[in-house]
């Protein structure tokens, strides 16, 4: 394993799997231990009641245990209908999901500062909190009121618990190079304690934060006065007993770890570990290993960089670790492909264990055939089998057990293929769109042009794409699906694909991990739907 220190220039947990997510152990037929047994148990049942003496009136032990399980088997089936209530979709006629407008973030005007513009968004493991970066270096986490998880139903009401500076803009002497204080990602640690814990990242310098809440002051010391101020040790006469008194809730955010010097290139990713102990940092040529309690050193893990710069071929774009297996970790590249890596077979993860790429379709090849089959994103299902990414015009599905092709396929925005060449002038085919998964795996989401997001039900196979825009900002407001034409005649509410506007796009999404709550950053606005009211 390559040791890169300071000094060298280098780089959710979930619901659990559904059964047919699990992979079965073939060496456990149905008419394994447990299928014998249950099969037993039923020609024993069978058995009894086919007898001509009645059975004999078990004893009062087997009748209360038997009542205990008949309760406990009700209040099994109230839990589920409960959590059926809370998780399941609020849907109409036709199976499709409705969405409404919760809340919104940040103001609604036309000038929006460079430093406002949201830069990442995440929920933290049970969707408490949320947490969102800019490009001014700022955190902001917004708390779950409270209240709106009483009611029934339930509503996605946030408020905004802490606000720090993460990052500040610094300047690179060596190189003569302006590091930018936007946060590229942030991620939640799971909880432990009473504080919270989470990473955050800017293109060269991650940090450990501490966030945690305090309500009680000591007041009545020896040594010092109210205002902090150092007493005369000749002034104090007597000995007092410091007293504890409540005080103002405040919310304070510090620094616990900060993890420097070990990135040549700009951090795209940082992923946590399902340990808790180790997380990932990834940048276009490395991927680095670090402990979370060592900031003085990490290791190089994977390291694509070539001898002669001259024959780079691609590029790191995004790395996750598994959700469950911790030696198991993906990273995308700029070519398309994906790389499953196990930290087990060598110290040195340059040879993957597998390699996921989909072969190119003839007909679609074009100039711009390698900018859009570029992967922006890649994300791992919450059970830990699938995993989606996300390119220029599509998001796919991968079953990790199967190498060769994504299981689906589900075009995001197709009528943009045509308008390429106009999106390659104005950059905008560089952009990188981000996706994610809902709670249990079923469905997915990605942003667009046009503050337009799409949702795609694994289930159903139906998408819709839906806004994100001021129109809708109003409480209660049912999310209408939109539609966009390329030509011929158009309905009333459909929109041509010449009128959209490029500068409004959706590339940061999050969804609540136990409920239909999504969160979607527009700009310098933070837009929260939910499923029912």
């Amino acid at each position: 394993m390559r040791h890169a220190g300071v000094g060298v220039g280098v780089g959710l947990w979930g619901p659990s799997p559904r059964a047919s997510d699990r992979p079965r152990d073939s060496s456990k037929g149905s008419s394994g231990k447990g299928a014998g047994a249950k099969g037993a148990s039923a020609k024993a049942v069978v058995a009894v009641h086919r007898g001509k003496s009645p059975p004999p009136s078990p004893p009062r032990q087997i009748l209360a245990k038997s009542t205990e399980m008949i309760r406990q088997s009700s209040l099994t089936r109230l839990g589920c209908i409960i959590n059926t209530a809370v998780n399941g979709a609020k849907r109409s006629g036709n199976g499709d999901t409705q969405w409404y407008f919760s809340q919104v973030k940040g103001t609604l005007d036309d000038d929006v500062t460079e430093a406002d513009i949201i830069s990442c968004v995440e929920f933290n493991h049970d969707g408490d909190l949320l947490a969102t970066g800019d490009k001014g270096g700022r955190v902001v986490i917004f708390q779950r009121d409270p209240v709106s998880k009483s009611v029934i139903p339930r509503r996605g009401e946030y408020n905004v618990y802490s606000t720090f500076q993460s990052h500040e803009p610094e300047f690179d002497y060596l190189k003569s190079l302006e590091i930018e204080e936007k946060i590229n990602k942030i991620r939640w640690l799971r909880r432990k304690n009473q504080a919270h814990f989470l990473l955050s990242t800017n293109d060269k310098t991650i940090k450990l934060w501490k966030v945690s809440e305090r309500d009680k002051k000591v007041e009545g010391y020896n040594t010092k006065e109210e205002t902090g101020q150092v007493r005369d040790p000749s002034c104090i006469t007597q000995l007092r007993v410091p007293v504890i008194k409540p005080m103002e809730l405040m919310v304070e955010a510090s620094p616990r770890r900060i993890f420097a010097n070990a990135h040549t290139y700009h951090i795209n990713s940082i992923s946590v570990n399902s340990d808790q102990e180790t997380y990932l940092s990834a940048d276009d040529l490395r991927i680095n290993l670090w402990h979370l309690e060592i900031t003085d050193q990490s290791f190089n893990i994977v390291d694509i960089k070539p001898t002669n710069m001259e024959e780079l071929t691609e590029v790191i774009t995004a790395a996750e670790f598994h959700p469950v297996e911790c030696n198991l970790f993906v990273y995308s590249s700029s070519k398309g492909t994906i790389r499953l890596c196990d930290m087990r077979a060598a110290a040195l993860c340059d040879r993957h264990s597998k390699l996921f790429e989909e072969p190119e379709d003839p007909t679609n090849r074009s100039f711009f055939s390698e900018i859009i089959s570029s992967i922006s994103d890649v994300k791992l299902s919450n059970s830990g089998r699938y995993m989606i990414s996300r390119d220029y015009l599509s998001v796919k599905v991968w079953d990790l057990h199967m190498e060769t092709k994504p299981i689906e396929s589900y075009p995001v925005h197709e009528y943009l293929r045509s308008k390429l060449c106009s999106l390659y002038e104005n950059d905008c085919i560089f952009d990188k769109f981000e996706c994610c998964w809902n709670g249990n795996d079923s469905a997915i989401m990605t942003g667009s042009y046009n503050n337009f997001f799409r949702m795609f039900d694994r289930t159903t196979k139906k998408d819709a794409t839906l806004e994100a825009s001021r129109d809708v900002a109003k409480p209660k407001t049912l999310l209408k699906p939109r539609k966009v034409c390329t030509g011929g005649k158009r309905k009333k509410d459909d929109i041509s694909v010449d009128c959209l506007d490029f500068n409004k796009k959706i590339l940061h999404t999050a969804w609540h991990p136990l409920e239909n709550i999504i969160a979607v950053a527009a700009t310098n606005n933070l837009f929260l739907f939910q499923d029912k009211f």
